[in-house]
């Protein structure tokens, strides 16, 4: 639930990222645009999110993109409801439960632009644990409370006939390489997370084993980009520039990932683990976004990139018990045809030949 810390906090956020990015210089006639992430730090996991500044899409659209982590779902929420983000990362199992209650009305999701389902639950080579249904009774390790693992894990369990709240001790461990140290070190018996997040552990080079993936697994959990309605109906035009921004970062990681992983470490050096050189940084963030690439396009035969199928909402909903009976306040594909309004093939080969 959302909390005047949550909107405190986050209000600092913003605060604080547009001091910051208030001082740059910025092109006449080009619009400065917020895009927040429920991250508590920048990371692969938003790159597709993020190069678009960098590899000059923003610039062709007249945007300068700002993309900032903060911290969690509700923070991004309350940002983008309160017009404190321009843009944020719409997540249906925080959203769905308020439109269940009837009180979502002042923002929409219009593109999807990571697609189910991205969730494995992991543990060490040597674990007697050999599926998902050995873990009852074990205590499961997710990154937060707050982020997208923990419900759709749990919600997978349910799917199993389990109950995700008796038979289960779940422990909040942190991201990334602290996820996986707390897995290497047994102070938790498995570990629920999430594509990008394993790839972490794995640049890290701590031993890990995925369990096999139940049949069947509902097409769940993807990822929008949500802004407040008014835009949509008086500034529609900024929705599609963001949202084509996006789709042409992409397609450039799809065409060259290893030139994906260049741009992203050009904007977000930071982001190296400490003490790599370039080479090994490069590597490390083509380990983490490798299982995520394959998610940027849609599932369905004949589908548009970005575009949304209200069936992955409703299949959540049932698996949560919310009644929804109309979901068109919660998203819209009117703009998916704008977005992909772009030359491809001019996007690949700029990232075939990125220097």
């Amino acid at each position: 639930m959302t909390t005047r810390r949550d909107f405190l906090l986050t209000s600092g956020s913003i605060a604080a990222a547009l001091a910051l990015y208030g001082g740059r210089s910025v092109a006449a006639g080009t619009r400065t645009v917020t895009l927040g992430t429920g991250l508590k730090a920048m990371s692969p996991i938003v790159i597709n999110l993020a190069i678009g500044e960098v590899l000059g899409y923003a610039k062709e659209e007249g945007i300068k993109l700002n993309v900032l982590a903060m911290g969690t779902n509700a923070s991004v929420q309350v940002a983008v409801d309160k017009g404190d983000a321009d843009f944020g990362v719409g997540v249906p199992s925080f959203g769905l439960p308020i439109l269940a209650k009837g009180d979502w009305h002042t923002s929409k999701n219009f593109y999807e632009y990571t697609y189910p389902y991205k969730w494995d639950i992991a543990v060490l080579p040597d674990s007697p644990i050999q599926s998902y249904e050995d873990l009852k009774g074990k205590h499961i390790g997710v990154s937060d409370f707050g982020a997208t693992d923990y419900p759709v894990t749990k919600a997978v369990l349910k799917m199993l006939g389990m109950d995700p709240e008796k038979d289960f001790k779940w422990i909040s461990v942190g991201n990334g390489v602290q996820a996986g140290v707390a897995l290497e070190r047994k102070a938790i018996d498995a570990l629920a997370y999430y594509d990008t997040g394993f790839g972490q552990i794995e640049a890290a080079k701590i031993a890990f084993r995925l369990l096999p993936r139940p049949k069947n697994l509902p097409l769940v959990g993807g990822q929008f980009l949500e802004t407040q309605v008014r835009t949509l109906q008086k500034d529609k035009e900024l929705a599609v520039k963001v949202g084509r921004i996006v789709c042409k970062s992409s397609q450039f990681i799809l065409a060259n990932p290893r030139a994906g992983a260049e741009a992203f470490l050009k904007m977000y050096p930071e982001t190296a683990p400490r003490g790599s050189d370039h080479a090994t940084a490069v590597a490390a963030i083509l380990l983490a976004i490798g299982r995520r690439l394959k998610l940027y396009s849609p599932p369905y035969a004949g589908a548009k990139m970005g575009s949304i199928n209200v069936q992955e909402f409703k299949t959540e909903a049932a698996m949560h018990g919310w009644d929804i009976k109309d979901y068109s306040a919660f998203y819209t594909n009117t703009l998916i045809d704008e977005i992909n309004d772009f030359d491809i093939a001019s996007v690949q080969a700029q990232a075939r030949n990125y220097r």
